[in-house]
């Protein structure tokens, strides 16, 4: 996979110096929708479970259906809720005309709409798998409709 953006970032400026991540995101955003809809564990996951991922709001409803077995996973619990949020990230910057992924300059990547709003979805996607709540599908219809 060429990520172009990854290049940039690592390049340094100077000496000492590098080039933030946020920086190099908006110099290559195809690259990014690419690296952050991978969700490898989440796929998997969900693979094993018989859903297929295939960034539409169904599989959402599906993924909020799914038994969760990795509460009982410390290790992978954070990751899964990482890659839920970035999963569901993907459905709406795919789905939702205007959205577009954001990365602030701390490297939190969130979802910017049309309207200028910002969505922590990864931080949504750590309270989807530590409780179920909310459901992805139905922060996907608030978003939707606003």
């Amino acid at each position: 996979m060429n990520l172009s953006f990854l290049d940039m970032w690592r390049r340094r400026t100077a000496p000492g110096g590098s080039v933030p991540l946020a920086e190099s995101v908006r110099a290559d955003p195809g690259s990014v929708v690419e690296l952050l809809s991978e969700c490898e564990l989440l796929r998997d996951q969900a693979a094993t479970a018989g859903v297929e991922l295939d960034d539409s709001v169904r599989s959402l409803e599906e993924l909020d259906q799914l038994q969760p077995v990795w509460r009982d996973d410390p290790e992978v619990l954070p990751w899964l809720g990482n890659d839920a949020g970035l999963y569901l990230g993907t459905v709406l910057v795919r789905t939702v005309p205007g959205t577009v992924w954001h990365v602030r300059p701390d490297g939190q990547p969130v979802v910017r709409l049309a309207s200028g709003r910002e969505i922590d979805v990864v931080t949504t996607g750590h309270e989807w798998a530590d409780d179920g709540a909310p459901e992805l599908s139905q922060v996907y219809a608030e978003v939707a409709e606003g």
